[in-house]
Order: structure tokens, then C-alpha cells, then sequence
């Protein structure tokens, strides 16, 4: 589904990305895991055309998408759910889930699609009419999962979900991961906590200073001895 082929980025004269290749198949949950400043934001930024690509390509579904805008890769059902949450705080929980509709017209399908979001994520239906601002670190990441789920992603790119959560949360936030692949979600998650997100992958790919540097599949790299100690603290 998803093909990266020798891709680089830069900030000015900063590279961030040195020929990054790597494969995401239909259907699976691929996780990148890496250190701080490993350029794992940076590569679905790209994948996402927030960042530009000075070199290789990016293909969605074999069609090179390299060049496309941001708001073009959506409407092919590519959805990001970035670092940070990044939800409106002075919008109502409710408005911010249905921004994640903006492509999408059939009005009907939009309110299913919020009711699903609703079922999935109860403390949503319950704060709906808050501000997205008053919700916790925990509730914000939930509703930064929903509103990505409403425009219906064929891709879902997941940013550090597990960030600033404590484990309970974490946990929480990892079965739902779970959920939405066994529903068929095809699903590139971006995690620092190694650990969690090799637990849940398919494959997994360790990257360092913008390089691949390791690949295999999650209980691969989750018994590698270089994983181990770089990632795992064991």
C-alpha cells in the first residue's frame, strides 16, 4: 500500500532523512521506532507532504505521490494523527471530531461515522460539548484518533500515540491500535516506546539519525540484542 524509496529531507542544509526505504502492506501495522531527533517525525511528515522530499519517492497504492499536497493525500484516505494531539482547545470536542469529515459531503454517513467515533471512545460522547482544551492528555489523544478516523483512512499514520500518558493510559491507547487493525486499518505507527509498539506490529523497522537501520518482524526486533539495549533497557 505505502512504498518509500530512497527518501530524503532537509531543514535548509539539514538533512533529515538519508534514503529511507521502507514497505507498509495492506492490512498490517507496521511500526518505526527510534530515539529523539531519529527523524521518525520528520518521515511521516513527508509521508503526509506537511514536509517536502528532496530526493526518492513515496507511492500510495503504486502512484507516486511524492509531489502531491497534503490535502490531495487525504482525499486518497491517508489520515495523520500528529505528535502532540494537536486538537482545536477552543473548539467543542464535537466540533473537532467532525473537522475530520472536511472531505466528505454525505451528511448521513458523517453522522453514523460520529456515532461510531462515540462508541469507540465513550468519555467523548460524554464531554462532547466541552472544549477540546479541558480534556486530558489521555482524552486528547483519543480525540485526536477519532477526529483521523472520521474522514475513513485506508492509511492511518499514528505519531507518537503514546506521549506524556501514563501506562494505564498507554495501554488503553495500544488496544485500540489493536482494535482498528483487526477491523482492517492499515496502520504506520511512529513510537518511542519500543517496547509497546513492537508488542502490537506486524514488522518494524528501528530507525537512527535518518537511516533504517534495522528491520524485521515486532518479536524479531523485540528479542534483538541490539533493540534491547538501545530501546528496551535491557
Amino acid at each position: 500500500m505505502l512504498k518509500i524509496e530512497n527518501l530524503t529531507s532537509h531543514y535548509g542544509r539539514i538533512q533529515a532523512l538519508h534514503g529511507v526505504s521502507l514497505e507498509v502492506n495492506e492490512g498490517e501495522l507496521v511500526a518505526l521506532v527510534g530515539g529523539n531527533g531519529a527523524g521518525k517525525t520528520t518521515l511521516l511528515r513527508t509521508i503526509s507532504g506537511l514536509q517536502a522530499a528532496s530526493g526518492g519517492s513515496v507511492s500510495f497504492e503504486g502512484k507516486n505521490i511524492t509531489g502531491l499536497a497534503a490535502e490531495k493525500r487525504v482525499g486518497l484516505e491517508i489520515a495523520q494523527v500528529p505528535e502532540g494531539r494537536q486538537v482545536f482547545t477552543a473548539l467543542s470536542v464535537e466540533d473537532n471530531i467532525r473537522l475530520g469529515a472536511f472531505t466528505k459531503s454525505d451528511k448521513a454517513a458523517i453522522a453514523e461515522d460520529m456515532e461510531k467515533m462515540y462508541a469507540r471512545f465513550p468519555i467523548l460522547k460524554e464531554k462532547r460539548k466541552q472544549a477540546a482544551g479541558t480534556l486530558s492528555g489521555g482524552q486528547q489523544q483519543m480525540l485526536a484518533m477519532a477526529r483521523a478516523l472520521m474522514s475513513r483512512p485506508r492509511l492511518l499514520l499514528l505519531d507518537e500515540p503514546s506521549m506524556g500518558l501514563s501506562p494505564v493510559l498507554v495501554m488503553e491507547i495500544f488496544s485500540i491500535v489493536e482494535e482498528l487493525k483487526e477491523q482492517g486499518v492499515t496502520i504506520f505507527l511512529v513510537e518511542q516506546n519500543a517496547t509497546a509498539a513492537l508488542r502490537v506490529a506486524d514488522r518494524g523497522y528501528v530507525m537512527e539519525t535518518g537511516k533504517i537501520s534495522l528491520t524485521g518482524t515486532g518479536d524479531n526486533l523485540l528479542n534483538d540484542d541490539t533493540v534491547k539495549a538501545a530501546y528496551l533497557g535491557i
